[in-house]
């Protein structure tokens, strides 16, 4: 069996390994690094799998996922190159970083496969997109697919698309949580108690991401089906394009992708 080490045992590092465990992975099979002492022992206790230095991981594993901060990567290298064998496969998770950063400073011809999930993956839905470095294989990306297919779906990228996707799926589940915040403020505007508001835009989400992914039609086509002729839809669907609503997300999706550049850039020439 491949053995598996996450850098960084944070909420998608977990979640990782508990998605893992969850496909019928051994604890045996899984390692994880992680910083703080009290965080390591609960994981330990709560999974079973063994907690190991750096160096360790990344000495006894097959794959490591590299699940920490971008602002904490260069430290992280800095203990991983010295102690990285030939012939492992280095699996990111970190948003804007680029393979060419790991193969700058790992050791040449490691294979590096750049992906982006996002924090579905908590609940076993998450979205990743996956991109290879230019030492990696199909063999090497289809065993990225397994393993994150334990954790949602994930679909293959050019890495040139992957600042897009980080704007688009990555920091989409915020989003969609700023809406439904402001929904449930105008249910409670509208003088529905908090809680029913809550119950009523959440479950209304889920039946609508139901319909999208299970072939209901183009959004539009659904949007359509809703919006009656001088009915109470237009008139709302009427203030929201009033409003600018529709340029505001796709100027928010800009920003995101530009920062996501922004961070990959101030790596660029660190060595």
């Amino acid at each position: 069996m491949t053995t598996i080490a996450v850098l960084g045992a944070g909420k998608i590092g977990e979640s990782l390994l508990s998605g893992l465990l969850k496909a019928g992975r051994a604890p045996a099979d899984l390692l994880f690094t992680e910083r703080f002492p009290n965080r390591a022992a609960e994981l330990s206790e709560t999974y079973g799998i063994t907690h190991v230095s750096v160096a360790d991981a990344v000495r006894r594993a097959d794959v490591i996922v590299v699940a920490v901060k971008p602002q904490d990567i260069e430290p992280l290298l800095d203990e991983v190159a010295p102690n990285l064998p030939s012939g492992k496969l280095v699996v990111s998770l970190c948003a804007g970083l680029p393979t060419s950063l790991f193969e700058r400073r790992l050791p040449e011809g490691t294979a590096v496969v750049r992906v982006m999930p996002n924090t579905p993956m908590l609940v076993g839905e998450a979205m990743s997109a996956i991109s290879a470095g230019s030492c990696a294989t199909d063999a090497d990306l289809e065993l990225v697919e397994e393993l994150l297919g334990s954790v949602g779906k994930v679909v293959r990228v050019p890495e040139s698309q992957q600042d897009a996707v980080t704007a688009l799926s990555g920091s989409g589940p915020a989003y969609f949580f700023y809406l439904v915040e402001a929904m449930i403020d105008a249910g409670i505007l509208l003088g529905i108690p908090r809680a029913t508001a809550a119950d009523l835009i959440v479950q209304s989400a889920v039946g609508a991401a139901a319909m999208l992914r299970e072939g209901g039609g183009h959004p539009v086509m659904l949007r359509e089906a809703v919006t009656s002729p001088a009915g109470t839809t237009i008139a709302g669907i009427r203030e929201l394009e009033k409003h600018g609503v529709r340029a505001a997300l796709i100027d928010a999706i800009e920003a995101a992708r530009d920062r996501s550049v922004e961070l990959g850039a101030a790596h660029e020439d660190r060595d």
